[in-house]
This record gives structure tokens, sequence and C-alpha cells, in this order.
């Protein structure tokens, strides 16, 4: 069958779109990445989303229209994959949709609760494109007293998992998140940040959105003092399950730094960026790991980011460090397809979380399902 899924991930690049053919039982799973585009967010889209977050001017009116708002890009997004491929929404079997995450709070203070937010409403992709559509999938594992996140070691169990051999998958994307795959273990978990600080930190000084290809931070050394005091986050600290977001180093954390170290250049700041990034990933897989894994598998933006990997490389120096591209897909796409395998776990009334990462008390099915309007969902 045909499935489509959808990612907005905190770096907010925009909606990652990918077509994939999947079947067969979960244990002997085929699936087959057919393309992936990503739906670029206009700058004012980002600047509303960045206002909820950070909790800037914001208003019940400005979170009602967000939700509708980014259910009509997420729409368009589904649409133009159809399009491009001469397809209606009925030949898509379903979109899984995991939304954009306004807030996540997986650990709470009175009166506050544990938590998590994610927006896109999938009415508008289900009427418009007249095709079921799965989404919601964070929010049982948090019923079930779990953390929500990670849900992508689901799908790396599935398509990596290897007999005697332990390998790591690593995501890069706005945080860094690593699973830990052994032959009768999981472990899984947010390392820290990823391309987060080093985005913010292009943004501020030279208005780009990123450090293509690390060319920024090759120019320039580390600043050791500012290299110290990152380390010592508490974040690194937490013993996994663990997630984290914007929440802890996102843009108020990066704008803190760069006005306590006045002295230093854009580029030293976002080569210490960088190597904090790179550190956070090795610590965790040192600290965490069971066993040191044979293999790094990166995916996400950061696996175009030549300057990290080779930084990752240098910490990790007896772990083969490779992206998602020696495995046929696109190290863009690797969340999106995750969704379309958590989709096809909930049409399958399969539990996908793994609580050994989120800390659930219980397996769960994930997911909610918003049909097709026009006709009996084959869900009913």
């Amino acid at each position: 069958m045909l499935a489509i899924g959808l990612m907005s991930g905190t770096s907010l690049d925009g909606v990652d779109t990918v077509l994939c053919e999947i079947s067969g039982p979960l244990d002997q799973l085929s699936l087959k990445q057919l393309d992936f585009m990503t739906l670029s967010f206009e700058e004012d889209v980002k600047d509303r989303i960045r206002n909820v977050i950070h909790g800037e001017e914001i208003s019940t009116q400005l979170i009602c229209s967000l939700n509708f708002e980014l259910g009509h890009i997420f729409s368009r997004a589904v649409k133009t994959m159809l399009d491009k491929h001469g397809l209606k929404g009925e030949d898509v079997r379903f979109v899984a949709n995991h939304g954009q995450t306004l807030y996540h709070l997986p650990k709470a203070n009175y009166p506050f609760v544990p938590s998590t937010l994610q927006m896109g409403e999938a009415a508008i992709i289900a009427y418009d494109n007249r095709v079921d559509v799965i989404d919601d999938f964070r929010v049982m594992d948090m019923a079930a007293k779990g953390e929500g996140a990670p849900l992508v070691p689901f799908s790396e169990m599935l398509l990596y998992r290897k007999v005697n051999e332990i390998v790591a998958l690593q995501n890069i994307g706005g945080i860094s998140n690593v699973t830990i795959l052994g032959e009768h273990h999981v472990q899984a978990f947010d390392c820290g940040p990823g391309n987060m600080m080093i985005d913010e930190a292009m943004r501020y000084f030279f208005g780009l959105p990123y450090d293509a290809n690390g060319a920024c931070a090759a120019s320039a050394p580390i600043d050791e003092n500012l290299f110290k005091e990152l380390i010592q986050h508490p974040y690194l600290d937490r013993k996994p399950p663990k997630s984290t977001g914007r929440e802890d180093f996102g843009e108020a954390f990066v704008l803190d730094i760069i006005h306590r170290y006045p002295s230093l250049s854009a580029e030293q700041i976002v080569s210490t960026f960088t190597s904090f990034t790179a550190y956070c990933i090795a610590d965790s897989i040192h600290r965490y790991s069971q066993a040191m894994p044979t293999s790094l598998i990166v995916s996400g933006g950061g696996a175009y980011n030549a300057e990290l990997m080779r930084r990752i490389q240098s910490l990790l120096p007896n772990v083969d460090v490779i992206t998602q591209e020696a495995y046929g897909y696109s190290s863009e796409a690797k969340e999106a397809i995750a969704f379309v395998i958590l989709g096809y776990a909930f049409l399958n009334r399969v539990p996908a979380n793994v609580p050994s990462a989120t800390g659930a008390k219980d397996l769960v099915i994930l997911g909610k399902l918003t049909p097709n309007p026009f006709k009996d969902s084959l869900y009913l």
C-alpha cells in the first residue's frame, strides 16, 4: 500500500513529506521510499510558531488560528506530493502526521502537569485530500506515564536491528536523539542540541538559516571557556529516559550566551556550538550505551554538515560514522518515514511505543484517526 508521512521538527525548516510503499507483517516489514520533499515554511509562519514556543505575545486567538494554519500547510504538502505522482487521496491508504510541536513538557512542577502539544489540524488534511489521517502520536505514551518521546525507536528496531551487532541510529535535527540497538535491548533518548544552537547563531550573526556544510564552524577554533561551560549543562547528567527541546537549548539560551561572551567572534561561537553538539552525541554514547556500537548511522539535517560529522567521528574513533544514504534512505526523510511506520502500526493495532526509551508503564497503540469524511473508513 501507499502511505505519506509528514514531519515538522524543532528546526522549523518546513514540512518533510515522504511517499512510501509499505507492506507485510511488522516483523517482516517491507518499506520502500518512493519520493521525499520539504515544503518550506514562510518566514511569517515561523515567526508565529516561535512566538508560541517562546511564550511571546500569545493569545488564544493565535493558538486557535495557528492550528488551522498549520493544517492547511500540511494539507498542501500532501497535495503537492500527490499531484507530483498523478495520485489522488483515495490512492493512498493513510497520511501519518507528526504535526508541529509547540511545547513539550515531559517533566513539570505544580501547577503544571506533564504534557505535550503538537498542532496541524488533521481534519483539513483529511477533507482537502479525501484521505484517512493518523496523528497525535505522542499523547498516548504520555497517558501511560511516558515522556512521549522519542518515538522513532520503534521504526529503527524494525529497519536496522542486526544479529550479534550493536548499531546506533543518530538523528540530528533541531535536537539530536540516539537509538542504540542491541540484539536483545533498546536504548533511546535525546542527547541534547542538534542543529538548534548552530542555526540560531547563524540567524543572529549572518541572517542565514544554517551553517552550510559546516564552513563557518570550520573557519575558527572553539572557545575553551564557553565550551567548558556548555558541557556542564544539567541535561547531560540526566539519566535516560529523557527528552528535551527548545525549552532548554532554544533562542533564549543562545542569546544569553551571545550577550555574555561579547568578545567572541561569530565564527568562534558557531564553532563552539558545533563542538558542543558533537560532544553531547559522543558523551551520550560513552555514558549510557551498554556497549560501544560498531556503527553510528546519522540522519537529519546535521548529516549534511561535514564539519559536524568530522567532529563526531573524531570523538568516536572506533565507531563507523555513516549516513542514512548508505541504507538507501534520504538522511532528511528518516523521521517522516518513522511516522509512516507508526501509522502502519496503528492500522494493524500494534503498540508502537518503546517503554525503555520513553519510560511508559505499558506498551500502547499510538495515534488518533481522522477518517476520510467522504467514505466509510476501513479502520471502523
